[in-house]
């Protein structure tokens, strides 16, 4: 979470421009449970953790495109070998799936 709020439009219109997309942006109905505030309230991680984001929302957004980026290269190449999860621990036991 970040407090800076930003729109779905917002979010839609920056990532076009970070792929260079040509796509057009649809306007489609809201989920029922859309929340119409996107804006987090980081106090008790501040508090607690001493947790507060530093990664400015462009340069995640970038970081973010070139993993996927990578991954879908991966998978066109038949390169992609899936990562193994890690064990859950319940009562300090691994809890296999």
């Amino acid at each position: 979470g970040n407090p800076e709020e930003h729109t779905i439009l917002e979010f839609a219109q920056l990532i076009k421009s970070l792929v260079v997309s040509r796509s057009q942006i649809q306007f489609l109905s809201e989920a029922q449970d859309d929340p119409q505030r996107r804006r987090p309230d980081i106090r008790k991680a501040k508090m607690m953790l001493g947790w507060e984001p530093v990664v400015p929302l462009e340069e995640g957004l970038n970081k973010t495109i070139q993993y996927f980026s990578r991954e879908l290269e991966h998978q066109a190449n038949n390169q992609y070998i899936p990562k193994p999860k890690a064990a859950r621990m319940k009562k300090g036991r691994p809890r296999h799936n």
